[in-house]
């Protein structure tokens, strides 16, 4: 935590190089497991618990961010979606939608300041952003219209739409463009810095990069325009590996690009160039959860070294990092990217 982490953020996403490299880490499950007062499934409820569980976590691993996505679940639940989670498990969609135009024509945009779980994940934001100001960068998160159909109607159904009924598939992705413009305003007023915009539904080992272009790009953009013109910032996770597709993304005018862990972050960092903020990529589960500190060190190392150059760059895990990675590892990652930050 230092006064000057939101200038450092803004100049990475200008592409300059920053006084220091921001450093995160996606760490929900990791955090919520180190405290150890509440399960996930008590602390994805409460809006109380949320914030006193990631000031713990952020004070004492020395996070950069306040990462608020908790889980998938918040925006559709409120639409008829079932969901399931119990203990240290996410929740995560159940019992979808039927894929029809009549559910379509009968879905309303929930309020987010009182329907489902969002009003507690808008006091998490309030009560961190209070806590930190500007120290940390307060992260909210929406998925985006594509990967919106996915946890609305099930992802095989969502992908079939594609040649069974691309009208339909649009139609719905048009629905998702102001459901989720107006929940990531939502968070930007209760005093998020960013949104965390996930769209892994939209990742190379689902759809084509032809596919992405014709289907997921064009309903994404629209919600990063509008975070763009409300001023706040667009964290882009697809845990995209394919060059093609992090091509496309650079075209979103998204704040940055985090990018999964199978491609080499100096190609990714190639491929950005010029173009977008990069983050990420260390894998988090052979390298942080299943290997030593050590290696977890030397990995960070490399990550930092090959990407921190010419700046446009925060580091970051490449995916979430599970619940079971050793305190030490997380300590060894964090310590050793802030060794090479500045």
């Amino acid at each position: 935590m230092y006064n000057g982490l939101m200038n450092d953020v803004h100049t990475c996403v200008e592409l300059g190089i920053p006084e220091r490299v921001p450093v995160f880490a996606l760490s929900e499950e990791f955090d919520v497991k180190w405290y150890g007062k509440y399960t996930y499934e008590e602390t994805c409820q409460d809006g109380d618990k949320m914030a006193e569980t990631w000031i713990a976590a952020i004070e004492h691993f020395d996070y950069d961010w306040a990462w608020l996505q908790i889980d998938d679940c918040f925006e559709f639940e409120p639409l008829g979606v079932g969901t399931k989670g119990e203990g240290n498990i996410l929740r995560a969609t159940k019992d979808y939608l039927p894929v029809t135009r009549e559910t379509l024509r009968n879905l309303k945009i929930p309020d987010p300041s009182k329907d489902g779980r969002m009003p507690e994940k808008l006091k998490a934001i309030r009560k961190i952003r209070e806590h930190f100001g500007d120290t940390i960068c307060v992260v909210g998160a929406v998925a985006a219209p594509f990967s919106s159909v996915g946890l609305l109607y099930g992802l095989t159904e969502s992908m079939t739409l594609m040649f069974s009924d691309p009208g339909l598939l649009r139609d719905t992705m048009d629905f998702f463009v102001e459901l989720q413009k107006v929940w990531g305003k939502a968070q930007f007023e209760a005093g998020a810095h960013a949104v965390w915009l996930g769209d892994c539904n939209a990742m190379s080992n689902l759809i084509s990069a032809g596919q992405y272009k014709e289907f997921a790009f064009e309903p994404c953009k629209k919600v990063v325009d509008e975070y763009n013109r409300v001023g706040g910032l667009t964290f882009l996770h697809n845990s995209e590996e394919s060059v093609p597709h992090i091509e496309f993304s650079t075209e979103l005018g998204v704040s940055a690009i985090n990018v999964g862990p199978g491609i080499d972050i100096g190609k990714a960092k190639e491929v950005v160039k010029g173009k977008s903020c990069l983050m990420g990529n260390l894998e988090p589960i052979q390298i942080f959860m299943n290997s030593s500190a050590e290696v977890v060190s030397k990995e960070t190392e490399r990550i930092m070294k090959s990407a921190r150059s010419g700046g446009g760059y925060i580091f970051n895990t490449g995916e979430m990092n599970p619940r079971d990675v050793p305190v030490a590892n997380m300590e060894a990652m964090i310590g050793t990217a802030k060794k090479y930050a500045v």
